[in-house]
């Protein structure tokens, strides 16, 4: 595809430290983003007693989040692409803010579905964003610790969420929580305004030549659309952990709910040390999509044996979170996958396509497993889980055959 080229002279290789600073940069935005994905779930409760809402209104809310976020994510790749990724991390930040700022003052269910619409918007551009920031300005031999930073700070946006909303609202009320957290993306969007020289990517440009539609061209790849299918299978193993697993220990094995959350901790502190780990693997091999098999069957296979619920409460616990570390490690080597599959000049497009794919699979799994959950197939819901990523398995492979 040969439809836009860079507007820029080939730069000097970035030293240590810009790279050091690029990362930390842009894993602040991302570990923020992170943390808008949890924005609302973490206060269901309150929003239930204060409103007088059911499970199924809360639930939607993070359903119009995500098909939001899905949606914008698509498209937000062109607009990256197009005016460069710097002002579009900003508008998004911004829009979290305002997010922040309205729940502090929802009065009902329309106020909170405001703000997941809000949310969702400021969510769609960060992959593209995030990732044409790192493929432009991070040197090649140190992408692959650029995606395991990526990947961490994200794990840990996810873990700092319900502690700072839920602590902040029982030291005082969840409106003020919400202020604090208005609070918390103005610092972030300072720092990074105050650091925005190093944030600045090129833009891609139109060839005067290029035939009208060619911008969509890249679609027209299978290896993108094997991509899409990566995302939305891994994806839908992650939102099963995250949704189920906490009531799956309780209702089998009697573990507190306590507990079961905080094994949901567990799983994402373990899966930002796999990516810690992974980021030195995928710098020192050219078959990422084997990497990303390999972490993906080991995670298949714990959570098999979960679901048998052979090992007891405390030993399914320890595994659910050994299960966060083998899918961990395959991050960044998982990055390192779509770089290699993406055209030049439409980082964004493909990012933003690719990933767009992990908001649909967060979509779809909870109402299909959760119809497992009601009837009570717990192990059936873990299995199925299993199933689904070792399908994501061949997908990843099917990646590595056609970028090849």
């Amino acid at each position: 595809m040969n439809t836009t080229t860079l507007d820029a002279a080939v730069a000097p290789i970035p030293t240590l430290k810009q790279d050091a600073t690029v990362i930390g940069l842009v894993g602040l935005a991302h570990g923020i983003s992170h943390f808008s994905h949890l924005l609302l779930a973490p206060l269901f409760p309150v929003f239930i007693r204060e409103f007088g809402l059911s499970f199924s209104d809360v639930g939607l809310l993070m359903s119009l989040f995500f098909v939001v976020s899905g949606t914008g994510q698509a498209l937000a790749g062109f607009v990256v692409d197009r005016f460069g990724a710097r002002p579009v991390l900003f508008a998004a930040i911004s829009l979290f803010l305002v997010a922040a700022l309205v729940a502090s003052q929802a009065t009902g269910y329309t106020g909170l579905m405001l703000v997941a619409v809000l949310a969702g918007l400021g969510n769609a551009p960060f992959h593209p964003a995030d990732f044409t920031i790192l493929n432009q300005k991070v040197s090649t031999g140190r992408l692959g610790h650029a995606f395991s930073a990526h990947g961490l700070t994200g794990n840990l946006g996810w873990a700092l969420a319900p502690a700072f909303l839920v602590g902040i609202t029982a030291l005082a009320d969840w409106r003020t929580a919400y202020l604090s957290a208005a609070a918390l993306y103005a610092v972030v969007l300072a720092v990074l305004f105050w650091q925005r020289d190093k944030l600045r990517t090129e833009v891609a440009v139109r060839h005067p030549d290029a035939p009208k539609g060619s911008d969509l061209d890249y679609l027209k790849l299978p290896v993108i659309w094997w991509c899409f299918a990566f995302f939305l299978l891994s994806t839908m193993t992650l939102a099963v952990v995250q949704s189920f697993a906490p009531s799956i220990l309780e209702a089998v094995h009697g573990v507190s709910v306590e507990a079961a959350t905080l094994t949901i901790s567990a799983y994402m502190l373990c899966g930002a040390f796999g990516m810690l780990v992974g980021g030195f693997i995928a710098g020192q091999t050219r078959h990422s999509d084997r990497v990303v098999a390999w972490a993906m069957t080991a995670g298949a296979m714990l959570l098999l044996v979960c679901a048998t619920g052979w090992l007891g409460g405390q030993g399914t616990m320890a595994l659910l979170a050994a299960t966060g570390f083998a899918v961990g490690i395959g991050g960044p080597s998982r990055d390192m996958m779509i770089k290699k599959a993406a055209p030049k000049g439409a980082t964004g497009r493909v990012y933003g396509t690719v990933y767009s794919g992990l908001d649909v699979g967060f979509a779809i799994s909870p109402v299909l497993f959760g119809a497992f959950m009601d009837q009570g197939w717990y192990g059936a819901t873990l299995a199925g889980a299993a199933v689904v990523l070792m399908i994501a398995v061949v997908a990843a492979l099917g990646v590595g055959q056609r970028t090849a």
